[in-house]
C-alpha cells in the first residue's frame, strides 16, 4: 500500500511524555476509575452541519455522563471560521475548563499560536489533524482519529476492482467537500492512489462547504454536464443531496453512488440499496476516546496519546450492527452542548 502522504505525518511526534502509553489498541482505552471531583471539559467542533459531528457528540455527550464530568460543547459553524474557533478556544478558557477537546477547522490553523488561545490549558485533538510547530508541542496532549487518506483509498480500492485496466472506463464525479477541510485533500490523495492503476476516469472534482443546498447545486452541475456520468462519490452531505436528486431525476437513475465516510443519510441509502459504499471511521467511538484520553490526563492515569478506531467498509450487503452503533448516533438524537455531573 501507499506511503502515508505529509498531510497526516503522525502527530504522536508532538507530543510530550506525559503519560506511560496502554496498548495502541482504541479498544484497550477503556472506563476511567478513581474520579475525584468533577473534571471540566470544553469541546469545539467545525460544525453540526451533517450526523458526522452529531455521531461524535452522542459519543461524548454518553462517555462523559458516564465519568461524570462537566461538558461544555461550542460548534464552530463551518470550516472557513478560523477566527470564531480563536475566539471559542479563548470562550473554553475563560469558563474554567481543565481541557479542551479541538475538532479544528483547518490543520494548520493554530500551528504557531495555539497557547495564545489556550494559555496553559491542555488540548486534545479530535477526527481532524491538527499541525503544531515545535514551541507549541507541549500543549497538545493527545488525539484520536484515523487517517483520512485511507478513507479515500478505501473509496478509491472499491471502485478500481470493480473497474480495472482494460474493462471499459467509467467516468467518475468527485464531491469531497469543502476545501479547506483537515481531511478532504488526504482523502483526495488516497482516492487518486487507489484508482490511477484502473479504468476510473475523475471527469471533475469540485468543491463546497457541507451545506446541502451548496452540495445539491454541485450535484445537479455535474449530472447537467455529463450525461454519461457513471458515478458521483462524495462527502456523506453531498451523496444524501445526490440520493434526492437522483430520485427526482428518474432518467439518471442509473448513476452509482459512493460515500466516503458514513451519515444517517449515507445509511439509509445503503439500507435501500442507493448507495453502493462507504467506509466508516466509527464516530460515535471517537467521541468515546476523546473524552477518555482528557479524563485520564485530568487524573493523571496512564493514556495512550494517539488513538484511532479501525476503518471498517458498508455495503448494502454488509451493515454490521456493531459497526453501526459504533459509529452513528440514534435517529432521535439532537445535539448536547452541556453535560452536567451527578
Amino acid at each position: 500500500m501507499p506511503n502515508k502522504t505529509h498531510f497526516f505525518s503522525t502527530i504522536c511526534a508532538l507530543m510530550i511524555a506525559t503519560s506511560v502509553p496502554l496498548s495502541s489498541n482504541a479498544a484497550n482505552a477503556t472506563t476511567v476509575k478513581n474520579a475525584p471531583e468533577s473534571e471540566k471539559v470544553c469541546a469545539i467542533y467545525p460544525h453540526l452541519k451533517d450526523s458526522y459531528w452529531l455521531s461524535v457528540n452522542y459519543g461524548m455527550v454518553t462517555e462523559a455522563e458516564k465519568q461524570n464530568i462537566t461538558l461544555k460543547v461550542l460548534e464552530s459553524g463551518g470550516y472557513p471560521n478560523i477566527d470564531k474557533q480563536r475566539a471559542q478556544l479563548i470562550a473554553c478558557r475563560d469558563w474554567g475548563a481543565d481541557a479542551i477537546i479541538l475538532g479544528t477547522v483547518s490543520p494548520t490553523a493554530f500551528s504557531q499560536d495555539l497557547s495564545r488561545y489556550t494559555q496553559d490549558t491542555p488540548v486534545f485533538a479530535t477526527v481532524n489533524h491538527l499541525i503544531v510547530d515545535k514551541a507549541q508541542r507541549q500543549h497538545v496532549k493527545g488525539v484520536v482519529g484515523v487517517d483520512w487518506y485511507w478513507m479515500g483509498h478505501r473509496v478509491g480500492k472499491h471502485l478500481a476492482e470493480q473497474h480495472p485496466k482494460g474493462s471499459g472506463v467509467v467516468d467518475v464525479a468527485f464531491l469531497p467537500g469543502p476545501e479547506s477541510s483537515g481531511g478532504t485533500k488526504p482523502v483526495i490523495l488516497g482516492f487518486l492512489e487507489a484508482v490511477k492503476h484502473s479504468d476510473v476516469n475523475i471527469v471533475e472534482t469540485l468543491w463546497a462547504d457541507n451545506d446541502k443546498e451548496l452540495q445539491r447545486n454541485l450535484v445537479q452541475e455535474v449530472i447537467e454536464n455529463y450525461p454519461n456520468l457513471d458515478y458521483v462519490v462524495g462527502s456523506a452531505v453531498a451523496i444524501e443531496a445526490a440520493i434526492s436528486e437522483l430520485r427526482a431525476q428518474p432518467h439518471h437513475s442509473d448513476i452509482k453512488l459512493l460515500s466516503i465516510y458514513l451519515s444517517h443519510g449515507v445509511y439509509r441509502g445503503l439500507l435501500r440499496n442507493k448507495v453502493e459504499f462507504a467506509p466508516t471511521d466509527k464516530m460515535v467511538e471517537q467521541g468515546q476516546l476523546s473524552i477518555r484520553q482528557a479524563v485520564h490526563y485530568l487524573r493523571d492515569e496512564p493514556y495512550e496519546t494517539d488513538l484511532a478506531p479501525k476503518i471498517e467498509v458498508l455495503t448494502p450487503d454488509s451493515l454490521d450492527e456493531q459497526i453501526i452503533g459504533e459509529s452513528l448516533s440514534p435517529s432521535a438524537f439532537r445535539p448536547i452542548f452541556s453535560v452536567e455531573e451527578h
